[in-house]
């Protein structure tokens, strides 16, 4: 729950115009935007640390929070320059405060906070899931009851929407989230790190595929598990290792790749017809993944299910998308008090 939440009037009524500043740093990509209602993005800057994670193979905490700390403030003054907008102009900054590395969301909490202090401005908490789902508001509108479908790095889940911002989680993965399976699975084959894109490109240029499982859990169960699956893959390279054999890189890309499409599309749409919803969302840095957005709009259309994907850039890790849940907040008149605490368990029911 956010921090002292509480209802302030605002300088404007709750369905007027807003201006929002956000501030992204959850991981490793230091992030500000500034965002008119929360859908017009006015600037969207993304300072990545892909080159400084590649020599570790994956993201190292302690780094990613030294990096946020030397970007953060350059990162700001370019979002606000790019906006054309002037800081006293701010409806109010918001920041994610979770889920996310502590070391990391603490930075951006840190700015967000003195920046909001120093401008006299509102500072608004907000979760980086919602974020992530509401930038499809970014595209276009959202009608209710809709489900989202959540893949990244750090979490694979189905949440319902009733209403705005009513967040229902409907399914999870009881085990690896889907990015974090395609970057083990990137590794076992050769690939560096970031693995995904790569997995997603040899298996789209593959014609022909290892088959392996698919996990379906319970019959009417919507969580997700990819541990098997992993091992599955892993299995299969040992097995061509020893017999001493090429191994098959692009057909067991491709058929884990067709694995974990075809459970979490499928899993999908059973959730949008049990719960009525109106809209589709696809969410989460795994939304730029081509062979999922491919089978999923294909299934959809099939089952004349309106689909919403963000472009590429707002699949990722963004601030546009942080301005964007923030903006449910600001309509609500509920924002935070200064003793805001990043918190890296946030749960996304409760914000």
């Amino acid at each position: 729950m956010i921090e002292q939440e509480h209802k302030q009037t605002h300088s404007a009524a709750s369905d007027v115009s807003s201006l929002i500043l956000a501030i992204e740093t959850s991981c490793d990509e230091t992030s500000v935007a500034v965002v008119r209602d929360g859908h017009e993005v006015l600037s969207n800057v993304i300072a990545s640390q892909i080159e400084t994670h590649q020599s570790f193979g994956g993201v190292v905490p302690e780094v990613a929070s030294r990096k946020h700390v030397e970007n953060i403030t350059l990162s700001i003054q370019e979002a606000v320059q790019l906006a054309g907008v002037k800081l006293q102009e701010l409806s109010c900054i918001a920041v994610t405060q979770g889920p996310g590395l502590v070391g990391a969301l603490l930075v951006g909490v840190v700015a967000a906070k003195s920046l909001a202090l120093a401008l006299n401005k509102p500072l608004i908490g907000t979760h980086h899931i919602a974020g992530h789902i509401y930038a499809n508001r970014i595209v276009s509108p959202l009608e209710y009851p809709c489900m989202a479908l959540v893949v990244s790095g750090g979490h694979t889940e189905l949440v319902d929407l009733q209403e705005e911002g009513d967040f229902r989680l409907i399914g999870r993965t009881r085990d690896d989230a889907v990015g974090e399976a395609y970057d083990k699975v990137a590794r076992a084959l050769g690939f560096p790190y970031p693995g995904g894109p790569h997995v997603d490109k040899l298996a789209l240029e593959a014609s022909e595929a290892v088959e392996l499982p698919r996990v379906w859990l319970e019959p009417d169960s919507y969580d997700f598990s990819f541990s098997g699956l992993k091992s599955a893959v892993l299995n299969a390279v040992n097995q061509s290792k020893m017999r001493g054999e090429d191994v098959q890189t692009a057909a067991i890309a491709k058929g884990f790749q067709d694995s974990v499409t075809e459970v979490l599309v499928e899993k999908a749409i059973r959730a949008v017809k049990e719960f009525g919803s109106q809209q589709l969302l696809l969410c989460g840095g795994v939304a730029a993944n081509r062979g999922l957005r491919q089978r999923l709009s294909a299934r959809c259309e099939q089952e004349g299910i309106p689909l919403l994907i963000p472009p590429h850039v707002y699949c990722t890790d963004n601030a546009a998308m942080i301005a964007a849940a923030a903006h449910l907040k600001w309509k609500q008149g509920a924002v935070s008090g200064l003793d805001l605490k990043a918190d890296p368990q946030l749960k996304l029911e409760e914000w």
